[in-house]
C-alpha cells in the first residue's frame, strides 16, 4: 500500500453499525483505546466487518491535539 499520510496504524475492526447515512466503525487502536467513524459508503466499498483487520491512516492536517 502507498499513501502520502505519514501516520498509518493496523487496527482491529471492534463492531460495524450502520445507520442511514452513517456508519459507527468502531477500531480499536491499542488495548481500551477504540476510536469511532466512516460512512456507509466506505463500509461498504472496504467491506469492512466486526472482528476484521484494517489501517487508521491519520492525516496531520486532521488531527487535534489537547493537554489537561
Amino acid at each position: 500500500m502507498k499513501i502520502s499520510a505519514r501516520n498509518v496504524i493496523r487496527v482491529k475492526v471492534v463492531s460495524v453499525e450502520k445507520g442511514a447515512t452513517t456508519a459507527y466503525v468502531k477500531i480499536e487502536i491499542a488495548a481500551g483505546h477504540v476510536v469511532t467513524a466512516v460512512t456507509n459508503e466506505a463500509v461498504d466499498s472496504l467491506k469492512l466487518t466486526g472482528g476484521g483487520e484494517a489501517y487508521a491512516v491519520v492525516k496531520a492536517s486532521d488531527v487535534m491535539v489537547a493537554v489537561d
